[in-house]
């Protein structure tokens, strides 16, 4: 590939590496002109890759960055996830896993430009494409400008931007370029609402090069594009058509040129090879243009936020993101990673620093799972939310960002009755007096039978949010039980609601209900679902993969931190555990599991993502 680019450029390979002049502080550092990207007005590429902070353990921000510049790349691409920042209204945090500020640092000490993407939606397969779940649940015109989701966005970007502001390249920083808006000639057609972001990006002071990012096709470029700001394309393939659809003046770029994909549960992992990736990559670069490698360096899906697609059905990502990149989740260097490396070194007027070398992991080992309680143990332990309402709540109305909510309520019904859920979103598992019915899922099968000869009890619907929908019409779509719970045509009032914390669940809470050593006393047999723990004794934290056989769908923490989930169906079979999060001596793991626990916890010393397919996002 690098003697196939090197042919193509036909000695254009000019170097991209940023000067060293002192930059004035009134004017920005990249501009555009007649179909090519100045820096200062030379001449200039953008060889960026991808790489989310909010996907990646703070402390090894500066290794992924530092691997990022091994490959050649100048510039880092990250978004800003709006909800990661601000998860309750008006309690907006930039500290710890936070400090966006100290990231863009990090980044400039690596020698790395940084093209922010920090408009308030994001796509990216995070949760709610990172609009935060309070505002959704209230505003239905998302990304528009209804006058409620512009004062929200206002009020977030009078926290944000004042912070980077003295990050940008003009005033000393490694801040060269802002993106808009992410992909919106895909979802809207409100110019107002653009030119908001715009003119509020420039009003609190953002000075540098402004961008949009949009598909190949004419009408999403048209309705995605802002005067002032340059229209750049996102494709896995296509760049004779991104030619065609540049508009005058503006430069040929890709802000993101899919390397990889991501992964749903219940399909095989997704690839693409070094060699078609890096043809993709050396058409562009012959024609001139630029480019920015989405991802990178994927990270992982940490906790629960995941996002989902929906195409018929709901499509929840898997907790990895790994998305076949040249740097792994857990850091490694793979083919793709040296292919780049390679064809990006002729752009570059010095050496590319020295490969890193690979990340130590933990050796292979396995650990007991200790049974604690049910599932049902786990819930009554927990405090009613709120007082008895007529019909269910959704997520939304009881302030439950994500994860599980059960649903109580005293029912009778007559012989052969079925019980459905009217507006299930996303996945049930449904009880009656402690008996496990079945489970219920959206797109599946959203009713079941009562016990055939009539009776009462106490329902207990436990309702998990698979991933909110983060790219579509369906984004801000609503979790739970949306519209109601019926015996036959019945509905079913007086409704109880418990939500269940995303921390560790602590088994002593119900340990004097009556759970000893893994047994439910009621029914006198051993717990199936639930919560179970296991221990590992280490020496030194280093990096780990855990897997769960036998485990049917569940959540994992690691010492107090919730890595993800897993789930039977795949392809995802390993979750990773990065080194901060391991300290010597015990390690704790807890897991709970709505389904069937299994028996072990493993340390596997490679990944396993499950079934492969070759996949180029179009």
């Amino acid at each position: 590939m690098p003697d196939l680019l090197a042919s193509a450029l036909d000695g254009s390979s000019a170097a991209v590496d940023a000067p060293e002049a002192a930059p004035r502080i009134d004017v920005p550092t990249l501009t555009w002109r007649d179909g090519e990207i100045l820096r200062e007005g030379v001449s200039h590429r953008i060889l960026a890759g991808s790489i989310h902070y909010f996907r990646v353990h703070p402390d090894q921000w500066e290794d992924r960055l530092r691997r990022l510049a091994a490959m050649g790349a100048n510039t880092v691409d990250t978004y800003v996830a709006w909800n990661f920042h601000e998860r309750v209204e008006g309690d907006i945090r930039f500290d710890g896993w936070r400090d966006i500020e100290r990231f863009i640092r990090l980044a400039g000490e690596a020698g790395l430009d940084v093209f922010l993407r920090p408009s308030p939606y994001i796509c990216a397969e995070w949760s709610n494409g990172g609009i935060p779940f309070w505002l959704s649940g209230r505003v239905a015109a998302l990304r528009t400008s209804d006058p409620a989701f512009l004062a929200a966005v206002d009020a977030w970007y009078d926290e944000l931007i004042p912070r980077l502001v003295p990050l940008q390249a003009s005033q000393g920083g490694p801040i060269v370029a802002i993106q808009v808006e992410n992909e919106y000639g895909s979802f809207g057609s409100d110019a107002g609402y653009l030119a908001h972001l715009r003119d509020g990006l420039r009003r609190r002071g953002m000075i540098e090069m402004l961008t949009t990012a949009d598909g190949i096709t004419g009408d999403m470029i048209e309705h995605g594009s802002v005067p002032g700001a340059m229209a750049t394309f996102t494709f896995g393939t296509g760049v004779a058509r991104a030619v065609e659809l540049r508009r005058e003046g503006d430069a040929l770029m890709c802000s993101e040129l899919w390397g990889g994909w991501f992964d749903h549960w219940g399909e095989r992992h997704h690839v693409r090879s070094a060699a078609s990736t890096g043809g993709t990559i050396g058409e562009l670069l012959a024609a001139g243009g630029s480019v920015s490698l989405y991802m990178a360096h994927g990270g992982t899906n940490f906790g629960l936020w995941n996002g989902a697609n929906h195409d018929r059905v709901l499509q929840p990502t898997v907790t990895s993101y790994d998305s076949d990149a040249p740097i792994g989740e857990d850091g490694t260097l793979n083919e793709k990673f040296h292919a780049l490396r390679a064809m990006f070194a002729p752009f570059h007027a010095r050496e590319l620093p020295p490969v890193p070398a690979a990340p130590r992991r933990q050796v292979a080992s396995s650990a007991t799972l200790h049974p604690r309680g049910s599932l049902l143990d786990l819930v009554a332990s927990l405090p009613v939310t709120g007082h008895v309402t007529p019909r269910p709540l959704t997520f939304e109305e009881l302030g439950a960002e994500d994860g599980l909510v059960a649903y109580e309520a005293e029912v009778s019904y007559p012989a052969d009755a079925a019980l459905t859920i009217d507006g299930l979103h996303d996945r049930a598992v449904v009880f009656l007096d402690r008996r496990p019915l079945g489970v219920l899922e959206r797109d599946g099968e959203t009713s079941l039978a009562l016990p055939a000869a009539g009776g009462g009890g106490r329902l207990t619907i436990v309702v998990e949010s698979l991933g909110r929908i983060n790219y579509g019409p369906y984004t801000g779509e609503g979790k739970g039980i949306m519209r109601g719970v019926m015996i036959g045509r019945r509905l079913v009032n007086g409704w109880t609601h418990r939500l269940v914390p995303q921390d560790a669940p602590d088994s002593a809470a119900w340990m004097d209900a009556g759970v000893r050593g893994g047994l439910a006393t009621d029914a006198g047999t051993e717990v199936s679902d639930g919560v179970a723990a296991a221990s590992f004794e280490i020496s030194e934290p280093l990096d780990a993969w855990l897997a769960f056989p036998g485990g049917s769908k569940g959540m994992v923490w690691l010492n107090g931190f919730l890595l993800g989930r897993y789930w039977k169906v795949g392809p995802q079979e390993t979750l990773y555990a990065p080194a901060p999060l391991w300290r010597a001596g015990r390690n704790d793991i807890v897991v709970l599991d709505t389904d069937g626990l299994g028996a072990m916890v493993e340390i596997r010393e490679e990944p396993s993502f499950g079934e492969t397919e070759e996949f180029i996002g179009s």
